[in-house]
């Protein structure tokens, strides 16, 4: 019973105690400290703005909480007491943990950057990076290598084609227990080095609402363009263009690339890649945008419907993020269901589940169905 009422103390805070009856000690009294710092920041002794201050409460925040309540701290932090300027000092930017929604919000205020910060800003982007494609790069590897199996067969690969999962299940039998290893009769190659058996692009809008979508856009697209065996365009577009396919091998300068926070014209976009299909039945395009069109809403369906009758596979993803139903263009939503394009949201870890299901050439509605997607018509 005093445990749970320790509990109710710290979410509830000092004043639903004023008599201080319930004791806080150790552990309990430091995390006390650090939210009535954030959350009751008005009272004399509150985060402030000294350099000194917020370095000892980013220190005490990831002392006493698991790292999402860091991130979601240090979200609050950012809004409520207006402390983004922390993210233009280099000593405190490093001591941040990084997530998507820090990255989108450095990426945004690159421009305002001291040079003497960027660096510093490169460093946190990377960690994040770092440990979303250890999360995702494998499972996204898998699911398209497997999907391509279908396609052309190599067999007489080089070292970077041969699929390795499927040689070693072929040749077990060739066990030799003397040397306690594998002597392969035959290898299994992924496909010809070169040849693309299918071409991928990703047009991602990066009007501020799409911010993690664009992060994560990224990182899996630069997953996506180590398979030899997909042609993979990453687009970035506002009322511009910006092509970044040439900087899909780091990511983090492809993040860099980007200009959050612009108009939003579609058609352009769709028109663009429009210039990047070759053979438009082995062709997946995947629009990440909340379909909100800063132009004539006719002139894009006039677009979409006029790549969709090519015969390439067409997806629009509301969102590429996990944070639940987003905001979009519920009108537009359907009218591109009604051109046969699905248009949906996506969570990150979905993703490779879709792109195999595309790569196979197999229902994308059907998909949804086993996903319990909710098609957006």
């Amino acid at each position: 019973m005093e445990k749970k009422l320790r509990r109710w103390r710290l979410v509830l805070g000092r004043a639903a105690d004023p008599g201080e009856g319930i004791k806080l000690e150790g552990t309990a009294q430091g995390m006390d400290a650090a939210l009535e710092a954030l959350y009751d920041s008005d009272r004399k002794g509150g985060l402030g703005s000294s350099y000194p201050q917020i370095n000892r409460w980013l220190g005490d925040i990831r002392t006493y909480f698991p790292t999402d309540m860091v991130q979601l701290l240090q979200k609050d932090a950012l809004e409520r007491l207006d402390l983004r300027r922390i993210l233009l000092e280099p000593e405190l930017l490093e001591q941040l943990e990084p997530d998507v929604e820090l990255v989108a919000t450095l990426i945004s205020l690159q421009s305002v950057m001291p040079q003497r910060t960027r660096d510093t800003a490169r460093q946190v982007v990377r960690r994040l990076v770092n440990q979303l494609e250890k999360k995702l790069q494998n499972p996204l590897r898998e699911a398209v290598r497997g999907a391509l199996q279908r396609g052309l067969r190599n067999p007489r690969p080089k070292l970077r084609e041969i699929d390795w999962h499927r040689t070693i299940r072929a040749n077990l039998k060739h066990y030799q227990p003397d040397y306690q290893a594998i002597i392969p009769e035959r290898l299994i190659g992924f496909g010809r080095k070169g040849q693309a058996l299918r071409s991928v692009i990703l047009l991602v809008d990066q009007s501020g609402s799409m911010a993690a979508s664009l992060v994560y856009a990224g990182i899996l697209g630069s997953v996506l363009a180590s398979v030899s065996s997909l042609r993979t365009h990453l687009v970035f577009f506002d009322t511009n263009i910006a092509d970044l396919t040439d900087r899909l091998h780091d990511p983090v300068e492809l993040l860099f690339g980007a200009q959050l926070g612009g108009g939003t014209d579609i058609r352009k976009a769709l028109a663009y890649a429009h210039t990047l299909v070759r053979r438009p039945t082995d062709t997946i395009l995947v629009l990440i945008s909340d379909l909100y069109e800063g132009g004539r809403d006719e002139a894009l369906l006039r677009k979409a419907r006029e790549l969709r009758q090519l015969g390439l596979t067409f997806v629009a993803l509301l969102a590429l993020s996990d944070r639940g139903t987003p905001a979009y263009n519920v009108d537009m939503a359907q009218q591109f269901a009604e051109l046969d394009i699905p248009a949906f949201a996506c969570s990150p870890n979905q993703f490779p589940a879709l792109m195999a299901t595309a790569i196979r050439k197999e229902s994308i509605r059907g998909w949804m169905r086993r996903e319990a997607v909710a098609p957006r018509n």
